[in-house]
């Protein structure tokens, strides 16, 4: 059954690490006591992606990107170089690098040790860069933009190793195949796309749908990918599950927001829970899914 979260409240305990939380404004007392931070920006946050298990990446409307912990909430590191805001941030899980989009049409590399300013820049884009997705091992990277094209690039070097273009493909998101020279792609012209990104070509195109595709996500198993769609008055805002291996078709939708759907995700899986995933809305609420039922279990 979905279930719909509204302001969630916990209570987590604070927990040094090795790294040192710039802006706190939090101080030592008696266990329980409260901890407060600065924000990690000063303006809308436009995206945020895991990092390492306690850590995540954040940009903003500020032109920064941040690392934070989510265990203490504090921002231990702030990137700054975009001229403009920051539309989405990803990185390798458990790697030192972080990457960033932005509406200055740039893309660039940042190193979690290393100085504020990016260690790798990747112009190229004529638009607003709005996919990003980094290959598991970090060694290369693939933008998608209002241009209408998707690139590939080299990390280390920072040379564009491909270039793809098709009309009215206005990409919306970007996600790497876990274990699989596979990226999927969001567009607003309402399709979701496998591009084999060794010849940066499109393996395959899914039926579309009725909605600009917002968002999508990939399964850690590499067998479904997901996709979100915009809507209003209770029309579209469905998230679709696709089968990525056998039938490379609809498994099945997630209907219940009334307003966009602006973000997926498959949830991690526990031992002892069934898969789910979940869903954020325009209309101010977050659902939480049964991946097998659709929400009707």
């Amino acid at each position: 059954v979905a279930r719909t979260m509204g302001k969630l409240q916990s209570k987590i305990s604070f927990h040094t690490t090795k790294y040192r939380a710039e802006g706190s404004v939090g101080q030592t007392g008696p266990a329980g006591a409260s901890w407060q931070h600065s924000p990690a920006h000063t303006d809308a946050v436009t995206s945020v992606a895991a990092l390492k298990p306690d850590l995540c990446v954040s940009g903003g409307r500020d032109k920064s990107v941040a690392v934070s912990s989510w265990r203490s909430g504090a921002a231990l590191r702030r990137f700054t170089g975009h001229e403009r805001e920051v539309t989405k941030v990803t990185s390798a899980l458990d790697s030192n690098r972080v990457f960033s989009a932005s509406r200055d049409k740039t893309v660039m590399m940042w190193e979690l040790h290393g100085t504020s300013g990016p260690s790798q820049h990747f112009p190229g884009h004529d638009l607003v860069v709005t996919g990003l997705a980094v290959s598991p091992d970090a060694s290369q990277l693939c933008t998608g933009s209002r241009d209408n094209t998707v690139c590939k690039w080299d990390t280390e070097t920072g040379e564009c190793l491909g270039r793809a273009a098709i009309s009215r493909n206005l990409v919306t998101h970007l996600c790497w195949v876990p274990g699989e020279p596979y990226v999927i792609q969001t567009s607003e012209d309402k399709t979701t796309r496998v591009w084999d990104t060794r010849e940066l070509q499109v393996a395959h195109t899914f039926p579309a749908k009725q909605h600009i595709q917002t968002c999508c996500d990939v399964s850690q198993d590499g067998r479904y990918c997901l996709s979100s769609s915009s809507g209003s008055a209770g029309h579209g805002a469905e998230a679709t599950l696709w089968d990525l291996r056998q039938t490379r078709g609809r498994v099945c939708e997630y209907k219940g927001h009334f307003q966009t759907t602006t973000s997926c995700v498959f949830l991690p899986r526990g031992p002892t829970l069934a898969p789910s995933i979940a869903t954020s809305s325009s209309d101010s609420t977050v659902k939480v899914w049964d991946q097998g039922t659709a929400g009707r279990g």
